[in-house]
């Protein structure tokens, strides 16, 4: 008989005022707050190991914090490191997150984070309870839009706009799968991770939101009584909100925002909704598990280096010099397309003096035949797809940002293609399959 336990924990983690906001190329400073930001925990054992998985409202939080942080949250856990599982939503609307940061509101938002993330770990163990597991799988339909498409002239462009007239198709296919594991503990709440990809790009503008998945759980909980939700972001590197050919009323609560993509809260309100939708659509109906032994394994590979060709360089370091001083005005570009250039810009620069090869950790977890596999950056929806192929497993649930925040992995065809997401991406053509491979083996070596 399963002898599992499951804990659940919920931090607040809202910056103060002033933070530099993440996720564009443009300064945006915190000057309110739609909605707090949280750090949700859920720890699982069984037969004396545990596992910890938490999901914190963030763009992506850097290996060199959490290379520092994870030992000190094992530690709060009693569980080993590799056992540490943490995954950011990828909101853009929360707090840069450097080191040495000149901003006093970012410093003491690393601190506050840091701290947070240890307590939740304790506070999740301290919960535990015994539980039995449950899974089930809906859609959340017309929500996610590959946003990237074939133009007339035969280039591919990111986001080209809505209603673009030079727009012939989208480059690819959405994966509209949301994967719910459901537990159901004695004398707890009932705990609930829902796993969905797309962008939580949605509202744009100057305040704190954990955007749509900070606004699923709280429709879940609100939904369903004695039940907390907890949220982990799925294959999105290539995927957004944005609809190019909106009807009747598609279009409601949005606006166009500078760079050319509409955004607006009404909209990621619109998401959280349909993805509850989907996930209340199989909560009562979830096939239960017997099969709950817990496993875990971290690799870490050698992936190849995006370097520039030398001759592109000089050219790179004007644009990004102009970017840094604030005078786009001067970089011929206009909205989605100076945001592509700036980015392609920063990472010549970025790794003109870098080594060839960058070492990446991947991270998976299993709870029986359920298996959560940690990507440390933004994997295209083709890797999502690819790693949900592994045999032998019932659930594998694909996770963006966790562990670490590397960046961009496009497919191989995507470099050829062009579009902000290859041109601005640290690693070379073939490392989305190579991410496939490592995954499946890794998953294999787990099953």
């Amino acid at each position: 008989m399963s002898k599992l336990e499951v804990g659940y924990a919920r931090v607040n983690v809202t910056p103060p005022l002033g933070v530099n906001i993440s996720g564009y190329f443009v300064k945006r400073i915190a000057d309110g707050v739609l909605d707090e930001l949280e750090a949700c925990a859920v720890a699982i054992r069984n037969e004396g190991k545990t596992v910890l998985l938490v999901a914190v409202d963030h763009l992506g939080i850097p290996k060199e914090f959490l290379d520092e942080w994870r030992p000190e949250m094992a530690k709060a856990a009693g569980t080993e490191a590799d056992a540490i599982f943490v995954h950011s939503t990828h909101t853009h609307q929360g707090p840069e997150l450097v080191k040495n940061s000149k901003n006093p509101a970012n410093v003491l938002f690393e601190n506050l984070l840091h701290t947070r993330l240890v307590d939740v770990a304790a506070l999740a163990v301290a919960d535990l309870k015994p539980a039995r597991m449950g899974i089930g799988e809906s859609e959340a339909k017309n929500v996610a839009f590959v946003r990237r498409y074939r133009m007339k002239d035969g280039t591919a462009k990111t986001n080209p706009g809505v209603n673009n007239p030079d727009i012939l198709h989208s480059i690819g296919e959405t994966d509209e799968r949301v994967n719910v594991v459901r537990f159901d503990r004695e004398g707890g709440e009932t705990v609930v991770i829902a796993n969905f990809g797309n962008h939580p790009d949605v509202v744009g503008g100057t305040k704190i939101s954990a955007d749509w998945p900070g606004l699923t759980r709280r429709m879940v909980e609100k939904c369903i009584d004695n039940t907390k939700c907890v949220f982990f972001n799925g294959a999105q590197g290539d995927v957004n909100h944005v609809n190019v050919h909106p009807k009747a009323g598609d279009f409601n609560d949005m606006f166009n925002d500078f760079d050319g993509c509409s955004r607006g809260y009404g909209h990621s309100r619109h998401i959280a909704r349909v993805v509850t939708g989907a996930i209340m659509s199989v909560y009562d109906k979830v096939e239960w598990l017997d099969k709950c032994d817990i496993r875990y394994m971290q690799k870490v590979v050698e992936i190849s280096a995006n370097k520039a060709d030398p001759k592109d360089l000089p050219l790179a370091h004007k644009y990004y010099e102009l970017h840094l001083a604030g005078r786009h005005d001067e970089i011929p570009y206009k909205a989605m397309m100076l945001t592509t250039v700036v980015a392609e810009a920063g990472r010549m620069v970025r790794l003109e003096n870098a080594p060839d090869t960058f070492p990446m950790r991947f991270s998976a977890v299993a709870i029986g035949d359920v298996a959560f596999f940690g990507i440390p950056g933004e994997p295209f929806t083709g890797i999502g797809r690819g790693i949900k192929e592994a045999e032998g497993w019932r659930m594998i649930l694909p996770c963006c940002q966790t562990n670490a925040r590397e960046g961009y992995f496009p497919m191989k065809d995507s470099y050829d293609e062009g579009g902000y997401e290859a041109r601005s991406s640290n690693f070379k053509a073939g490392t989305a399959e190579r991410i496939i491979e490592e995954g499946t083996k890794i998953l294999d070596e787990l099953r």
